[in-house]
């Protein structure tokens, strides 16, 4: 189980930028991408629909379907693998400082986002409004 403080730390990319990651998302995101392959980058989004309006996608894709304009961060934990993690420029107004979250909880576990943007999220947290 991993204590209150070390959920609550968050990382950003190399660069200082890009989208918060707590240290529990970040060890299972690590997790991920290694089984990946290296060939292999996070995507990150959001699409049109969801409880609210707009909800949020994660897929991993191919390194070579990263896109021009595509911002592309570095995330370094303190164990495992580095990884990157992609966002398109359209996406990325709806989600900047957006914190990312991992939950082992049996009812509402997986990936949580926390997303200062969103005027209004809806139960499952998978969807939200600006």
């Amino acid at each position: 189980m991993t204590s209150p403080a070390e959920a609550t730390v968050a990382h950003t990319a190399k660069d200082g930028k890009g989208i918060l990651i707590t240290e529990v998302a970040m060890k299972q995101l690590a997790a991920l991408c290694a089984d990946q392959g290296k060939e292999k980058v996070l995507r990150v989004g959001v699409r049109s629909g969801g409880c609210s309006g707009m909800s949020y996608t994660m897929d991993f894709v191919l390194a070579s379907d990263i896109e021009k304009g595509d911002e592309i961060y570095e995330y370094k934990p303190k164990e495992g693998t580095s990884f990157r993690v992609v966002c398109d420029p359209k996406s990325l107004l709806y989600i900047y400082g957006m914190q990312l979250d991992f939950s082992t909880d049996l009812i509402g576990g997986g990936f949580n986002f926390t997303n200062p943007n969103a005027t209004q999220t809806c139960g499952c947290g998978s969807s939200f409004a600006v």
